[in-house]
């Protein structure tokens, strides 16, 4: 049966979905949006660090007086977890630290988890996940949210038995980027520093899409949830527009430009809507989604040609995409799936990729790392892989606030032991992550 059925079942029993929302920034205002025209889908309690900013919010995209008198509206993100009348918790903070306490929080209460926070998914989803299922609960990615809709696209191959040759997204890229900082970042955007300002637009934020990092750590949340590879050489963003997909994407040996992924699988890759002169691709992807398929036999191959679909010049690889994501206008997608089906869509199964640290200068000690889009370090996409504490590398979500001990040259991704660290519930459930496999 349609969610949309079910939601509306619901709503006819006196029992709608009752979602409390962790974050009232612009992923949380756009599902806020929504909320109205969503038969059988309530939400009874925001919780945002600023209140006044959530009830403005509320406000923003439209919500009527009622609706935010009948909303709870609290500081506390696991005090939202606690509630009685929430079924399901979103976490849309964006920090990786509190999105992986309000997690533990719901799921201990037993609400079921959409994770909008990608950051706190690649630290700790595999984990978060586990304990999800022995509690009964679901465990989501956010649909919506390019993971979520690759992942939905790599599901769907495989079950109409194509192989998967490479799945991934389109975004602005030069290599340059990884070195950009948040005090030249709007000149990249075609904005002056005050205009983003009066838009309300964060620099750190806006620079972690451009300097490579949000890139790394959602193809690591795919890697993760699917078990498509991870290239050694990480992300390697060539240019490549739609109709040259399954021609840039598919394996080296047949000319293209797919990176190797340990055990021979497919892997994720990100596309840029750039040439590497600056030049915009023709028919760029840099909003969308992509899956690159294999045909398992002659006659699949020759219904690709027959139905259009653009193939490499052998006619065996060919590319699905999908131009657009909504973010979070379709986040209720997740949330309906999870209570009315009890079905996750996407969620990660084991540790196979993160988001390691790297020196955007070289690094002296006692240096304080600022995190992703800051001056000090961006991710890059990594294979899991065996290493000792001396040599676990530091993720990207980790890299906030801490100092460094020995000085690391830039372009060098960091360690553990580069920086001073506690051993706090945090770090000891990525430590947990790390040792899930998926076997």
């Amino acid at each position: 049966m349609s969610l949309t059925r079910l939601a509306v079942d619901r709503a006819a029993e006196g029992r709608p979905v009752r979602v409390g929302l962790i974050g009232a920034g612009k992923f949380g205002s756009m599902f806020l949006s929504q909320v109205p025209t969503i038969t059988g889908l309530e939400v009874t309690c925001i919780a945002d660090l600023d209140v006044a900013r959530a009830r403005t919010a509320c406000a923003a995209v439209g919500w009527d007086a009622d609706r935010t008198r009948g909303t709870a509206f609290v500081e506390d993100g696991a005090a939202l977890a606690a509630r009685d009348d929430v079924d399901v918790v979103i976490e849309a903070t964006g920090n990786p630290r509190a999105g992986i306490a309000h997690a533990l929080a719901a799921i201990e209460a037993g609400k079921h988890v959409v994770m909008v926070n990608v950051e706190a998914d690649v630290l700790a989803g595999p984990a978060l996940a586990r304990r999800a299922r022995s509690a009964g609960v679901v465990y989501s990615m956010a649909y919506g949210d390019q993971p979520a809709l690759v992942a939905e696209m790599v599901d769907w191959a495989r079950s109409a038995g194509f192989n998967v040759a490479a799945a991934g997204k389109g975004t602005k890229y030069l290599p340059a980027y990884h070195a950009v900082t948040p005090d030249d970042v709007w000149r990249h955007y075609g904005l002056t520093p005050e205009q983003a300002a009066a838009g309300g637009m964060n620099p750190q934020m806006f620079n972690s899409f451009l300097d490579g990092t949000k890139s790394a750590i959602e193809m690591a949340a795919i890697a993760n949830a699917t078990g498509l590879g991870v290239p050694e050489d990480g992300l390697s963003f060539p240019p490549c527009g739609v109709d040259d997909l399954a021609h840039v994407l598919r394996p080296r040996e047949l000319g293209g430009q797919l990176g190797t992924a340990p055990g021979g699988t497919g892997a994720v890759e990100v596309v840029s809507s750039l040439e590497r002169d600056g030049r915009p691709v023709f028919r760029d992807l840099r909003w969308g989604v992509f899956v690159v398929i294999e045909a398992p036999n002659d006659y699949a191959a020759a219904c690709f040609a027959q139905y259009g679909l653009p193939t490499d010049a052998t006619g065996r690889y060919a590319a699905m995409y999908k131009p657009f994501h909504l973010i979070g206008l379709e986040l209720s997608v997740s949330v309906l799936s999870a209570a009315l089906r009890g079905e996750a869509t996407g969620a990660a199964e084991a540790f196979r990729a993160g988001a390691v640290a790297v020196a955007k200068r070289d690094l002296r000690v006692g240096d304080r790392l600022d995190g992703e889009g800051g001056y000090t370090v961006w991710g890059r996409l990594a294979p899991a892989s065996a290493a000792t504490d001396a040599t676990l590398p530091l993720p990207i979500g980790l890299a906030h606030k801490v100092e460094v001990v020995r000085d690391v040259p830039a372009g060098q991704a960091l360690t553990f032991a580069d920086v001073r660290t506690e051993e706090d519930a945090v770090v000891a459930l990525h430590r947990e992550a790390l040792q899930i496999d998926g076997t």
